[in-house]
């Protein structure tokens, strides 16, 4: 249990800043940049911590109706911290500033050819959150109690890959890479364990 609060603020952070990202690519990355958030806030009963997850709305032209963490393409010129930041209050009206960030995880590559960087952030004042319908169906909460479980995430294989395929069991859902992988990385973090998740692999789906 990790009550919401300035003393799981600093756990977290210190967690974060002793986790070593993989050193960026020595050449420029032929992927699209994105970055999402891992929002962190207030669980459901107002005294754990949790993050948000989204439902994308049905109208999007990729990947509708697909759990996502907040985020999306980066701009030109922009960095994944002020992407990241930028969609959070596109798609969920959460304003936040830069010194709300914890810290960022490994890059990962997508099937559908972008460079995701998770951006962590303490969102501290999360009750105004008004999802935007034309990007968001809905908004969970998700407490970083059910990450932590020992059969909250599995492993899984196809014939189209020889990777590994990570999914995350979420009450009646599965939940895929790349989703499923950053939140797995997240987990690890967490516990101090500095494991890479960038082999991990999407299922066909999601590789358009």
């Amino acid at each position: 249990m990790r009550p919401f609060g300035d003393a799981t603020r600093r756990n977290i952070a210190e967690a974060c800043a002793a986790f070593a990202r993989l050193p960026d690519a020595a050449e420029p990355s032929a992927l699209k940049r994105a970055a999402v958030v891992l929002a962190l806030t207030a669980a459901d009963d107002g005294d754990d911590t949790a993050f948000l997850l989204t439902r994308r709305a049905s109208s999007l032209r990729s990947h509708r109706g697909q759990w996502a963490l907040p985020g999306g393409r980066c701009d030109a010129g922009e960095t994944p911290v002020e992407a990241a930041l930028r969609e959070l209050d596109e798609e969920l009206a959460l304003t936040l500033s830069a010194d709300a960030v914890l810290g960022l995880l490994d890059d990962y590559p997508t099937r559908s050819g972008y460079l995701i960087t998770p951006v962590v952030v303490w969102a501290a004042a999360s009750d105004a959150i008004v999802p935007n319908p034309d990007e968001v169906a809905s908004v969970h909460r998700i407490a970083l109690d059910a990450i932590e479980r020992n059969d909250a995430f599995d492993f899984a294989a196809i014939p189209e890959s020889s990777r590994r395929v990570i999914r995350f069991h979420h009450q009646m859902s599965l939940i895929h890479a790349p989703t499923a992988a950053l939140i797995y990385q997240f987990r690890e973090v967490l516990a101090g364990r500095q494991t890479r998740v960038t082999d991990l692999e999407q299922p066909v789906f999601a590789w358009k």
